[in-house]
């Protein structure tokens, strides 16, 4: 167990990208992405991929790998990332894992919780009450049935809702009774958890910041190209669904904008809360005190 893999965490916008390239750039070694929307090559702009000088900075793996239209599951990224990482502890001591999706790095950690299998009528029930009423009524059946889920699951992803649902309403139970219950997979690494933060007006300003530029290189034009194929899963996403809304005429260009500075916040709020609530592993820094992380880091490797 001399291999560690570093986990970066924390909210959207916080710099996860910068922080994992100065250590990956220190410790002399790789990237590992497990952020599910930055895996699409359609979706450059819109989900903040490392640009191409930082790509150039740091070796990444599992970035614009898949298209949206790719059959690609959890399932298939935990064994994927796997693979790759072993392969890599061959030649490295240390790797960095980063990335916004809870889930895709639960699943290279502890492996997937098992949940029991579901009458396809209930999937196909929930998603007609999507098609014709939209996300409310989805929304408020959570709340009353896992209030716990409800307060960090994204609240504007129909897929994430009608998987908790289907499981609440098959089994009787809430969808997170069912979370965090896989302990059996074994890992040869150590995890070392990094977690990044600043003060929340700070956090609001940078994806302010973040949404302009993403609007400033493009993204107006980026949605309009996937707009015929809005239904995709990978495109409910935050900045692609407010343009879309706006493209069906239902809201201004403006609007949308603000719509989709609201829902990151928001998203970004709930990650943290996530995050400081569910996982006592991780140490916290501010997001720029890259040298406190780094002899953090150093403190948890023994030296021979």
């Amino acid at each position: 167990m001399s291999k560690y893999l570093i986990c970066i965490l924390g909210p959207t916008a916080i710099g996860k990208t910068s922080v994992s390239i100065d250590l990956a750039k220190y410790f002399h070694t790789d990237i590992i992405s497990c952020d599910s929307r930055q895996f699409y090559k359609e979706m450059r702009i819109g989900t903040a991929v490392p640009t191409e000088e930082e790509l150039k900075l740091a070796r990444h793996h599992f970035i614009q790998h898949k298209s949206i239209f790719d059959d690609h599951s959890v399932g298939d990224y935990e064994k994927d990332a796997l693979a790759r990482i072993n392969e890599l502890f061959k030649r490295k001591d240390q790797l960095i894992l980063t990335g916004g999706s809870g889930l895709y790095q639960k699943a290279v950690l502890e492996g997937l919780d098992h949940f029991p299998q579901v009458d396809k009528q209930i999937r196909r029930s929930l998603n007609e009450t999507y098609q014709k009423q939209g996300l409310k009524p989805l929304q408020d059946q959570l709340k009353e049935r896992d209030q716990d889920y409800y307060e960090v699951v994204d609240q504007q992803n129909p897929h994430r809702l009608i998987r908790a649902l289907e499981i609440c309403i098959a089994t009787g139970l809430p969808f997170s009774s069912f979370i965090n219950k896989n302990k059996q997979a074994n890992r040869n690494f150590k995890v070392i958890k990094v977690g990044l933060t600043a003060d929340r007006q700070v956090i609001y300003d940078r994806i302010e910041k973040r949404v302009d530029k993403m609007l400033a290189d493009g993204l107006l034009e980026e949605a309009r190209l996937l707009y015929a194929y809005r239904d995709v899963n990978a495109l409910q996403t935050v900045g692609y669904k407010e343009l879309f809304a706006h493209f069906d005429g239902n809201i201004t260009l403006e609007d949308a904008k603000t719509a989709i500075k609201k829902n990151t916040r928001r998203y970004a709020k709930r990650q943290l809360t996530w995050l400081r609530n569910k996982d006592r592993d991780i140490k916290w820094f501010l997001s720029d005190d890259i040298s406190a992380m780094k002899k953090y880091i150093n403190e948890k490797i023994p030296t021979n």
